[in-house]
């Protein structure tokens, strides 16, 4: 049965525009046009009642959410735990996070993600790799005890998922460029982070087929006069795509604003890095061990250094709005659009137009996530 969601602001194209209809039918939207074209006296009809809509954010990195860490708990059900914790926030699409750990862990996770897909679990389409092939320097609060060079064996293992979306992040310097090579034509999207590389290693892993840059500035060498870095390597080519938390604690603003200025338009986009608290009443989660805690939404261990966030999406886009000064429709392509095409999947993701998977979020006038919908289902948040 067809829908219709009516007497919203819709974000089509460039701008947010009055008037107009979006009508679904079961997974896609089928039309959006003036409301005077679209009558349909058998449609349900959605009154969004003045409210934003907006493509569904796309998160590439959620390390957990709903009480859940990924790696704790890499089984189908941790996946939809994290993934329905996450939707609450506008989420409609994650690559659950693996942080640095074992082959045995990895192959778990690995053989959760393809089940879930094959399951069809909301949100998920496919999953992220940070680590473990990560430079020991940058390492945050990876295990480095974890940390190695893949063989043949393990980048199978690495590449093992099918007809759904692998990322890994790696230092690029820690690996022979023929391995790079291997994990592309495998399938798996390559990102750098938690990398040492000085700017001529990165810009030898960019010609080698480097996309992105994972949490840019955190975990990387930075951008000075004589060594540019990584960050500077990331800064200066406009091809790849940055990955930022807007958290107010990753980093400073300023710094992202230089990087918004520094990049095409598109080439920078949202993620969370988000760990078990968002969506859950529990602050605290065991990692490696070590026992990780949210304070003021901030997730650190007990020497103080960060761990991951407590961020969810439709903060990230609130904070992008309020303190980088970009629109909301340009913050709503930093959390949609942008990553649906650094994945490969702006096709069917990030835009509302014919044609485009029905996953939406409704925000109302302060931002907040009033509904959303995933493949045409639609999940009420908040009255």
């Amino acid at each position: 049965m067809a829908v219709h969601l009516v007497n919203g602001r819709v974000l089509v194209g460039e701008e947010f525009v009055d008037g107009v209809t979006v009508r679904l039918e079961g997974e896609r939207i089928v039309a959006v046009d003036a409301d005077a074209k679209l009558r349909d006296a058998s449609a349900t009809r959605h009154d969004l009642r003045g409210a934003w809509l907006v493509p569904g954010f796309i998160d590439c990195q959620v390390n957990g959410g709903g009480g859940v860490l990924f790696n704790g708990n890499p089984s189908v059900e941790g996946i939809r735990r994290i993934g329905a914790a996450h939707r609450r926030f506008g989420t409609t699409a994650f690559l659950p996070t693996l942080i640095s750990d074992d082959a045995a862990t990895m192959r778990a996770a690995l053989a959760a993600v393809d089940a879930a897909i094959a399951q069809g679990v909301p949100g998920v389409i496919g999953v992220h790799l940070e680590g473990p092939y990560l430079a020991p320097a940058r390492q945050g609060t990876h295990d480095a005890a974890q940390f190695r060079v893949p063989d043949a064996d393990e980048i199978a293992l690495a590449t093992s998922l099918r007809g759904s979306v692998t990322l890994i992040t790696l230092a690029p310097e820690r690996l022979p460029v023929d391995t790079l090579r291997a994990l592309q034509a495998g399938g798996a999207i390559l990102a750098a982070g938690h990398t040492a590389a000085t700017f001529e290693q990165m810009r030898t892993a960019l010609d080698a087929g480097v996309r992105g840059f994972t949490h840019l500035y955190n975990a990387m060498t930075p951008l000075q006069g004589r060594e540019p870095g990584a960050v500077g390597a990331a800064l200066d080519d406009r091809d790849s795509w940055c990955g930022i938390i807007v958290d107010g604690h990753h980093v400073h603003a300023a710094s992202l604003r230089v990087a918004l200025a520094a990049k095409p338009c598109g080439k920078v986009f949202l993620v969370t890095d988000a760990m078990p608290p968002v969506g859950s009443d529990d602050p605290a989660f065991v990692l490696y061990g070590e026992t990780i805690t949210a304070v003021d939404g901030i997730c650190r261990n007990a020497a103080g250094a960060l761990a991951g966030s407590a961020l969810d999406m439709a903060a990230a886009v609130r904070n992008s709005v309020g303190t980088l000064g970009v629109s909301l429709a340009e913050a709503a392509r930093m959390a949609s659009l942008y990553p649906a095409q650094f994945l490969g999947l702006a096709s069917e993701r990030g835009r509302i137009a014919a044609g485009m998977r029905a996953d939406l979020a409704v925000l109302d006038a302060g931002l907040d996530v009033v509904a959303t919908y995933i493949g045409g289902v639609r999940e009420q948040v908040r009255s």
